[in-house]
């Protein structure tokens, strides 16, 4: 066989498994999200594993490299790729689902390990394992090319996904095709493995020489300050990813799968700074860093946040600057063949490192999103240390961390400026501040996550029972409450919030509430009134709602509202029609399922109608333009009915229309779902 043929069995054993590699990562989050209420935190816990079981993959193939014969490498690896086949089809078994009392970041892990951990720890394997033995092969002076060649696969990896797959295919359907592609990569690293066994079966293949191309790439062994630039900027280059896509998605703007462009952006560095020394240059990206540490920082602020359409982009560009940078400048240090493994080992420890500080440390330590400012001060000195051979770029680099500190410094003192409570953990951080306004009577105490406000109550005694926000009583849930039966009502409430909807308790009524955010319970009890002011009996159930509703008896709702969203980002799992069969469940047979879909980006109400379509239910839209009265806002429910009639009751009739669906619209299930067909 030819040096083209070969070329070709490795690049294409180091192309399928980036690519099968990057395609597990948002089908298995997508699979376990619905047991964990739908939170963004899921995909940072995911992004934590891969990044673990990266550095372990890393780690292998620097040490069967430098301790194994090439035979004894290849007895080994074939023998875990057969065994890794045994966990053929990569589907999550139930036995995973919480119960709603433990850590959900352990469960995360736990599941993700016994699910996919040796198949993927097998992919994370290939990239340095293969391109080491390149490095043995006449043509071994290309070897960073491949490293480019495996982010590009990456890439395009992610990027399919939301646009090409999803879209066209259930979840079943994307484990089996994965699995099968699983399989395949397993024959084609296996006999790429074989290969390199019976050509060079002692391993004795003399290093190449550097070629031209690569003559800054010597063969000296690195230094100390190499191997710490080697962990730290990679480190901070994963640290900003995480740090950047928590920013964005919880305060500035919760769009869903926006977790797609700043990881595809992140990859493209790599491949760019990897590919060739032509893409990074010093004299353009150095200023573009520093301007854009400055703007990200500045940014930070709570009024600067709220205007989406500046934030947005400029966080995004920031991202790709800096990490232009922090991978430049690591490209620039990648050592001689002989090093490669341990270079890759080092940069996975790194990345490893900074996901676990944000996706894992963060929550626990940090009172709110604080991670990207201190991230952006990190990198200013990291660029001290990387330039400090030029005194004025060194002083430059520390002057701009200082500015990143004071930037963080006011982003911590505007939190804390009138803010009664401030709460982080797993689903996000809570902050909870009085509003004033004139005349006090308007006074009122707000609930926000991120940058999305769960409710608020008037602080005036006289007041405070007041509906707000957006549960007024001409919005679709208080229209559906109005139209209940007389007597004694049951209601289930999926969120809490400040706990608004428990107003309309009167006595003998039971109000159920589900919420999985124990904080949420906290806060609404310490901070606000609504729950203990209400005269029906509040019950309390902890948890997934969704969960709990599969497992508990008969509860004989009269209204069911579904309000479980973090802003704009959905919980998908709650609007299937698998999720409905489970609210029919527990209904009357005149009961009302009310979703709330207030939505800048997505057009919900078309989802739930054609569910309801096909379960043979009835479905209205109430819309509220209620922004002149006060505290109400303008809102979107739609109310689901087994009989029609039920929702010609008034003052239900007065506010319904009829929603529209789309020819050939699927229904979404646990199985299919698909949120870019639902872009408005």
């Amino acid at each position: 066989m030819g040096h083209p043929g070969i070329q070709l069995l490795f690049a294409g054993t180091i192309f399928s498994s980036a690519f099968l590699l990057f395609l597990v990562q948002p089908l298995i989050a997508k699979q376990i999200l619905p047991w964990f209420g739908g939170s963004a935190a899921v995909w940072s816990i995911c992004m934590v594993f891969f990044q673990v079981v990266l550095l372990a993959g890393y780690a292998y193939a620097d040490w069967v490299t430098r301790h194994l014969r090439m035979r004894a490498q290849a007895v080994l690896h074939v023998a875990l790729l057969l065994a890794s086949l045994a966990l053929l089809p990569i589907v999550v078994s139930a036995q995973w689902k919480p119960t709603g009392t433990e850590d959900p970041a352990w469960r995360i892990l736990g599941l993700l390990f016994g699910t996919i951990g040796l198949p993927y720890f097998l992919l994370s394997t290939t990239g340095p394992l293969v391109q080491s033995w390149v490095a043995r092969t006449p043509w071994g002076a290309q070897v960073y090319r491949y490293f480019s060649l495996s982010n590009l696969a990456s890439l395009l990896s992610l990027l399919s996904y939301p646009v090409l797959i999803e879209p066209r295919s259930s979840l079943l359907q994307q484990a089996n095709g994965w699995s099968w592609g699983y399989a395949a990569f397993v024959l084609l690293c296996a006999g790429t493995t074989l290969y390199m066994a019976r050509r060079w079966p002692a391993g004795a293949m003399p290093l190449p020489s550097p070629a031209p191309s690569q003559a800054g790439v010597p063969d000296t062994p690195p230094r100390m300050a190499d191997y710490l630039l080697w962990l730290a900027l990679p480190a901070l280059a994963s640290w900003l990813l995480l740090a950047v896509t928590n920013h964005i998605t919880q305060n500035v703007a919760a769009v869903p799968f926006l977790w797609v462009l700043p990881l595809s952006l992140y990859l493209l560095t790599f491949v760019l700074c990897f590919e060739s020394d032509r893409w990074y240059r010093r004299g353009v990206f150095l200023p573009l860093a520093a301007a854009m540490l400055l703007l990200c920082a500045f940014g930070l602020q709570r009024h600067f946040v709220a205007e989406v359409r500046v934030a947005l982009p400029l966080y995004v560009a920031g991202l790709f600057v800096l990490c232009m940078f922090l991978h430049g400048e690591t490209a620039k240090l990648r050592p001689g063949p002989r090093y490669l493994t341990r270079f890759y080992l080092m940069l996975s420890l790194g990345g490893a490192l900074g996901g676990v500080t944000v996706g894992l440390v963060a929550p626990h330590v940090l009172a709110a999103y604080y991670e990207l400012g201190l991230g952006l001060m990190l990198t200013a000195l990291a660029a001290a240390f990387v330039l400090r051979r030029q005194v004025r770029l060194r002083v430059c680099c520390v002057a701009l961390a200082a500015c990143c500190t004071l930037f963080l410094l006011v982003q911590v003192g505007s939190d804390r400026a009138g803010a009664r409570s401030l709460q982080r953990n797993f689903y996000g951080a809570l902050l909870a501040y009085d509003t004033p306004a004139t005349p006090p009577s308007d006074s009122v105490r707000e609930l926000a996550h991120g940058s999305v406000k769960h409710g608020a109550q008037f602080l005036d005694p006289a007041r405070r029972r007041e509906p707000t926000t957006y549960y007024g009583e001409t919005s679709g849930i208080g229209r559906a409450i109005a139209a209940a039966p007389a007597g004694p009502r049951r209601v289930g409430l999926i969120g809490l919030g400040t706990g608004t909807l428990a107003t309309y308790g009167r006595g003998g009524d039971v109000y159920r509430i589900y919420e999985i955010n124990p904080q949420v319970f906290a806060l609404a009890d310490e901070e606000f009134t609504f729950l203990r002011d209400s005269r029906a009996r509040i019950e309390r159930v902890l948890g997934d709602a969704r969960l709990a509703l599969e497992r508990e008896p008969v509860q004989g709702f009269d209204v069911l509202a579904v309000d479980a969203f973090s802003g704009d980002s959905v919980p998908v799992h709650l609007l299937t029609a698998e999720a409905m069969d489970t609210y029919l469940r527990h209904m009357r047979p005149d009961g009302v399922i009310a979703f709330h879909v207030t939505n800048r980006f997505l057009a919900l109400a078309p989802v739930i109608a054609k569910v309801a379509e096909v379960r043979g239910l009835h479905a209205v839209l109430v819309h509220d333009d209620a922004a002149q009265a006060g505290w109400l806002r303008r809102t979107d429910w739609v109310l689901v009915a087994r009989n029609p009639q039920v929702l010609a009751r008034e003052p239900v009739r007065a506010a319904a229309a009829p929603i529209a669906t789309e020819p050939g619209q699927r229904p979404w299930t646990d199985d299919f779902n698909n949120l870019l067909g639902a872009l408005k």
